[in-house]
C-alpha cells in the first residue's frame, strides 16, 4: 500500500519536473533551439495549428534556426506568426525555408530571463510540496482507517519526504543549468 503511494508521488512530482523542463526549454536563450518556436501557431485553412504540423525547425549553428513548410506557400504565414510572436525573431524569407539569426541577448534581458526561470522553478518547487502535502493526507488517511500503524506512518513520513527531497534537488539542478545557459552564452 505504501508502495503505490511512494510510486505515485514519484511519478506526480517526475510531471512536475518535466514541465518545468518542457517550459524552460521554450525561453529563448541567445542560443538557437528549435523549441523556442514550439508555441507559434500558424492559420492553415484558416485554423490556428502548431507550427510542427506544418512544417520543421531545425539548427544548423548555434546562432540560426531554419524553418521548413511542407507546403511552400505556407512560408509567408509562418513568417507572419513568428514576426507577431512576442519573441522578438524576424525571419528571412529565402523562397525555400525561413532563416531565422537569433541575436545575442542583451545584459538586462539575460537578468530578465534568470528572473523569469527561478520563478519557474519556485513554481516547481511549490507544485512537488502540493505533492508531498497530498501524499501524507493519503498516509494519514491510511492510518485513520487503520491500515497502518504509527509507526508505519512515521516511516512514510520520512520516506516520501526523501523523495520530495531528491525532486527539489533536481528541480536545483535544472535551474542552475539553464542559468548557466543564460549567463554564460
Amino acid at each position: 500500500m505504501l508502495k503505490e503511494l511512494y510510486n505515485e508521488t514519484r511519478q506526480h512530482m517526475q510531471k512536475s519536473l518535466e514541465a518545468l523542463e518542457h517550459h524552460l526549454s521554450t525561453l529563448r536563450t541567445g542560443r538557437a533551439n528549435p523549441a523556442i518556436l514550439s508555441g507559434i501557431k500558424v492559420e492553415y485553412y484558416g485554423t490556428l495549428v502548431p507550427l510542427n504540423q506544418v512544417g520543421t525547425v531545425s539548427s544548423p549553428d548555434p546562432r540560426t534556426l531554419v524553418v521548413q513548410a511542407w507546403d511552400s506557400s505556407l512560408l509567408k504565414e509562418i513568417e507572419k506568426a513568428i514576426r507577431d510572436s512576442d519573441l522578438g525573431l524576424n525571419p528571412t524569407n529565402k523562397g525555400d525555408a525561413l532563416y531565422i539569426s537569433i541575436p545575442p541577448l542583451t545584459e538586462e534581458r539575460r537578468k530578465d530571463l534568470v528572473k523569469m526561470v527561478k520563478q519557474h522553478a519556485e513554481e516547481a518547487r511549490i507544485a512537488v510540496r502540493n505533492i508531498r502535502r497530498e501524499a501524507l493526507e493519503k498516509a494519514k488517511k491510511l492510518e485513520k482507517e487503520k491500515h497502518l500503524s504509527e509507526d508505519e506512518i512515521k516511516r512514510a513520513e520520512v520516506e516520501i519526504q526523501k523523495i520530495t527531497d531528491e525532486f527539489t534537488q533536481k528541480i536545483d539542478q535544472v535551474l542552475h543549468k539553464k542559468e548557466q545557459e543564460i549567463l554564460g552564452s
